[in-house]
């Protein structure tokens, strides 16, 4: 093999019920997520997603919102096209990105904001 096969993690799902308690009121900068589970580009954003999930945990929160059961939250962000990436710094949306951003890309936002 190639490579070595990377620890599967289970990133955490908000919902237009936990958005305010988990995101808004995060001591730590929010990595989101927007996706579903039929498109092809979010697919492919996941797994990198929930590599990040456990690398920067208890440094920054990374999430995942579902926009087909969670239409509140897609409207309030207005998702147009998925996936789509927000940056939150205490409580407030720092950046928004629309499709895939590599892995080095998103680490070297994180960081920037863990700093």
């Amino acid at each position: 093999m190639f490579w070595k096969k990377k620890p599967k993690g289970e990133t955490l799902q908000v919902t237009d019920d936990t958005w305010q308690e988990l995101v808004v009121e995060s001591e730590i900068p929010v990595l989101v997520d927007f996706y579903a589970e039929w498109c092809g580009p979010c697919k492919i954003l996941g797994p990198i997603i929930d590599e990040l999930a456990l690398e920067y945990k208890d440094k920054a929160l990374v999430v995942k919102v579902n926009t087909e059961t969670n239409p509140k939250l897609s409207q309030h962000f207005k998702v147009k096209s998925i996936p789509m990436l927000l940056f939150i710094d205490k409580g407030q949306v720092v950046e928004k990105y629309n499709g895939l951003i590599p892995k080095p890309n998103l680490e070297e936002i994180l960081n920037d904001y863990i700093a």
